[in-house]
């Protein structure tokens, strides 16, 4: 795998000049659906605001074209203001249900938890008005170098949707990470996708953000076919960025890093680089760090603040993925509380129980088929959810991607 030599975005362009949480904002005249952009989560990612900035101002000249609602948002002002990935905790690890629950019960908030109760609370505001289907696109970046990419939850209105993008997908995350924001967008029942432009400081990741808006609001039917005849040429810059990889893939491995850990990562790894099992991929605590699978690195960790060192990707078979689907469409996971050892926790059969000396026949595998990637260990217990049982399938059932 190689890249071409990277473009960094040219200084006028490092400081946003974003005051606002809002980027930009279009309503139009006719109804359709409610699509959310976020940027900046991370505040040394300025490419999604960037494009957000660029693309929202040509559109504001196009608003009789516009179907419903369009936000662009920043995620983190401070950090963003900073040019640090966050201030006090990362934004993006943040957004578990107990840590929303709390935050109006404590009275002194740090940055993050300020900067999340904001958004939570201009995000709900127009929900509670809104009819209409609704989409979250949460845009980053890398700090090494990659491919773009579509990170999802595995849920079905997510894979239908995010295959519309012609560029490499990897679902699964949310077995991994505590509180990302698109997880409690998931967890609501929502569409919603990240989209990895590629590395921080290229210009490619600007072009690439603006082509992936132009695409979305293509998809979810903000702006007509007829009136966006160039939307191809955006398909195509994606497309010829994915080569040959406009794959789906699943996490499989994460080496996590601790707040006081020395960690450093090998020079030289890329996104979607093939690696096999007892690679050297970086130093951790004075340790070597080896591969512990053959597979794909994935998001290589190449800057200071972060906690996730790295992870390793497999491909899914194509006949896995139609499998999984069809499992899913007929609710099959009802059945499983009838093998040995599972269980539902409670009467609306929203989490399964797996007690792990009676099941311990049935790998991860298994369960992901039917969805089931967030788990919980408890002693001998194992809690599992999935995001398919609380999606709103019929807010998406009649637009053309579903």
């Amino acid at each position: 795998m190689t890249f071409k030599k990277m473009e960094t975005i040219e200084a006028k362009y490092l400081d946003t000049n974003q005051k606002g949480r809002v980027i930009g904002h279009i309503e139009g005249t006719i109804p359709g659906p409610l699509v959310f952009f976020f940027a900046g989560i991370h505040g040394n990612e300025p490419a999604g605001v960037i494009a957000l900035q660029n693309t929202l101002n040509r559109l504001e000249e196009r608003k009789n074209q516009i179907r419903g609602k369009i936000y662009g948002l920043v995620g983190n002002l401070p950090a963003l203001a900073a040019k640090k990935r966050f201030i006090d905790e990362d934004l993006n690890r943040v957004w578990t249900t107990n840590r929303i629950s709390q935050l109006k019960l404590k009275e002194n908030l740090m940055v993050e938890e300020k900067e999340m109760l904001e958004l939570l609370t201009f995000i709900q505001n127009i929900l509670d008005t809104n009819q209409e289907p609704v989409y979250f696109i949460d845009f980053h970046t890398t700090s090494s170098k990659t491919y773009p990419f579509i990170t999802i939850n595995d849920a079905l209105i997510n894979r239908k949707f995010a295959m519309q993008f012609p560029v490499p997908i990897v679902l699964g995350i949310e077995e991994y990470l505590e509180g990302p924001m698109l997880s409690y967008v998931n967890q609501k029942g929502f569409v919603g996708i990240g989209f990895e432009a590629g590395q921080h400081q290229e210009e490619a990741a600007v072009r690439h953000t603006e082509a992936f808006i132009y695409l979305t609001l293509r998809f979810t039917g903000a702006i007509k076919k007829k009136h966006m005849p160039d939307w191809k040429q955006h398909y195509q810059v994606l497309e010829a960025s994915a080569a040959e990889l406009h794959k789906i893939f699943e996490i499989v491995h994460l080496h996590k890093i601790g707040d006081l850990d020395r960690f450093k990562m090998l020079p030289g790894f890329e996104s979607f680089q093939v690696i096999h099992q007892g690679t050297d991929l970086a130093y951790h605590n004075h340790e070597t760090i080896k591969s512990p699978y053959n597979g794909r690195i994935f998001m290589p960790l190449y800057q200071s603040q972060g906690s996730d060192g790295f992870f390793i990707i497999h491909r899914i078979p194509y006949w896995a993925l139609k499998l999984s689907a069809f499992l899913r469409k007929l609710k099959i996971d009802n059945l499983l509380p009838l093998l040995p050892g599972v269980s539902w926790e409670h009467k609306d059969k929203m989490v399964l129980k797996v007690n792990l000396k009676k099941a311990r026949f049935f790998a991860k595998p298994f369960f992901h088929l039917f969805g089931y990637r967030i788990r919980v260990q408890e002693g001998e217990w194992l809690r599992l959810s999935n995001r398919e049982r609380v999606a709103k399938r019929n807010m998406y059932r009649w637009e053309r991607w579903y």
